[in-house]
């Protein structure tokens, strides 16, 4: 079975925190599980909230961060008013706005913030003018995350090895790929060009404080994804193993070092 992205889960300090955060920013339906909190993303995507060292932990990684993480959210709503409203909200929770919104290239028109856990988002719309009357509460037609990488080129073809279907492709500018039903849409650009569109620097280091999850459908799957990571390119942090609730799981990390769960 393919690769595909079914949770993005971010590491926070304070999951509880976060919780608030996301939940108000963009009106999301939380729902607590055990140490962590789920979010629908109003049917564009899966978000996780865990505690930043239990994150690190299960991935086989060090929880220490500093600077750009390397990716970028992006939120897409229907017009310019919706996405002024959904920035001054993140402004008003704690968040430090890196773009104000304004009119972007191509006749978008779009802002960025990080968020209080120091994850970066984009807020767009398709259009710089307002056609009609802004939702109350917008809602996202589409969330991405774009991962920042050395050569994009490369990057899609570690991840067209695992079975994940280019959609677009401009080159080493950006490469996406064809989501699930109701899931976030992956996305690559070079680390430089994704920062300076975020407004921010590009320099950062250690954990990116983001795990992608794939929901395998059988042990021999998690097991023949780790292999083909592995045989692509990628480096398994931590091996498939049997977890406390009979589950099954490993971990590997892309050639930019993002990682992944691979769980059935």
């Amino acid at each position: 079975m393919p690769l595909k992205l079914d949770v993005v889960a971010l590491g926070a300090p304070e999951v509880s925190a976060a919780r608030r955060f996301y939940t108000t920013a963009f009106a999301s339906a939380a729902t607590d599980a055990g140490h962590s909190v789920h979010l629908d993303l109003h049917g564009t995507g899966q978000l996780a909230l865990s505690a930043t060292e239990d994150l690190a932990e299960a991935a086989g990684a060090d929880a220490a961060t500093s600077g750009f993480r390397g990716y970028v959210l992006t939120c897409t709503v229907g017009r310019p008013t919706e996405v002024r409203t959904l920035m001054e909200t993140a402004d008003r929770n704690g968040a430090e706005v890196l773009k104000p919104a304004k009119k972007a290239l191509f006749g978008s028109f779009s802002g960025a913030f990080r968020a209080p856990d120091g994850a970066v988002w984009k807020v767009a719309s398709a259009t710089a003018k307002d056609t009609g009357p802004p939702a109350a509460t917008p809602r996202p037609s589409e969330t991405t995350v774009i991962l920042g990488v050395a050569a994009p080129k490369a990057s899609r073809t570690f991840y067209e090895s695992l079975g994940m279907t280019v959609d677009r492709d401009y080159g080493n500018k950006y490469i996406d790929f064809r989501p699930a039903p109701g899931a976030v849409r992956l996305c690559m650009m070079e680390r430089g060009v994704l920062a300076r569109d975020a407004g921010t620097a590009k320099d950062g280091d250690g954990f990116s404080a983001m795990v992608f999850t794939h929901l395998a459908g059988s042990r021999d799957e998690v097991d023949a994804i780790l292999a083909a990571a592995a045989a692509g390119g990628g480096r398994i942090t931590t091996p498939a193993a049997r977890t406390p609730r009979d589950g099954y799981c490993g971990h590997f990390t892309d050639p930019d070092g993002f990682w992944w769960k691979v769980m059935h």
